[in-house]
């Protein structure tokens, strides 16, 4: 029989940009962008977390999201097999439409983040209608 070796699965990759003062696992989310004509839609897959352990910030275009995530098994747990790692979510993007922050809004259920970017009023789309004389 040849020598075995092992099979590892490689970790998610780690949030970019600033360092993280914690110890533990990074994750970046995977995240759907969506524009519409009034608000962009942001889609964010962050399983594991709760709605109370979500930070949203948005300062100078700078959208961020911080999901904490518990531990899913105690301490001292012996795994006969552990493929799926547990972390907190990080993720930033630049934002570069005009967004009205006083009326972000965001909801979280079955491990996804859906928030809505609304669109400053002077870039929606404007129909303007002509009179006929």
């Amino acid at each position: 029989m040849a020598d075995e070796t092992p099979i590892t699965k490689p970790e998610a990759p780690e949030a970019q940009g600033a360092e993280y003062t914690r110890g533990g696992n990074i994750y970046r989310p995977n995240v759907d962008i969506v524009e519409r004509e009034d608000e962009l839609l942001v889609l964010a897959d962050i399983p594991g977390t709760a709605g109370d352990l979500i930070d949203i910030d948005f300062e100078d275009g700078d959208l961020t999201i911080h999901a904490r995530v518990p531990p899913r098994q105690q301490s001292g747990a012996e795994y006969l097999l552990r493929e799926y790692g547990v972390g907190d979510y990080l993720r930033t993007f630049r934002v570069s439409e005009k967004i009205d922050a006083t009326r972000i809004s965001a909801e979280y259920g079955d491990g996804v983040l859906t928030l809505h970017l609304p669109k400053a009023e002077a870039l929606r789309p404007r129909k303007i209608s002509v009179r006929a004389e």
